[in-house]
């Protein structure tokens, strides 16, 4: 596998896909650039899901946040940029992903998108 920036998810084999059971994973190191002032954004990105058929791999995950980098991306955007990802890849049962960005301006975004698979 690649250590360079990459927007493939790897999808691995659900080792108990006949149960129901919540994966959460906490990225605090997430950057983007502000697409106005060119300035770095800090976020954490939250994922709570119910794994479908495959889970993340977890390298690939990391590779794929870090390949925002150097890009400018509104945070509203990113986030849901990021959620239709990881379903399109996944296929998770339910998703949610928040992104919590660091303080810009005197002003924090907290940003909330989810998804869940029709039954």
């Amino acid at each position: 596998m690649s250590t360079k920036p990459s927007r493939t998810l790897l999808a691995v084999p659900n080792p108990h896909p006949d149960r129901e059971y919540e994966v959460e994973i906490e990225s605090p190191e997430f950057t983007a650039l502000c697409p106005v002032t060119g300035q770095p954004d800090f976020a954490t990105i939250t994922f709570k899901y119910i794994p479908g058929p495959s889970i993340v791999e977890l390298k690939s995950l990391k590779l794929y946040l870090w390949s925002f980098r150097d890009e400018g991306h509104f945070h509203e955007d990113v986030t849901n940029r990021i959620l239709k990802d990881f379903v399109e890849q996944i296929q998770p049962r339910k998703l949610q992903v928040v992104g919590k960005f660091n303080v810009r301006g005197g002003i924090y975004t907290t940003v909330r998108a989810e998804y869940e698979q029709e039954k």
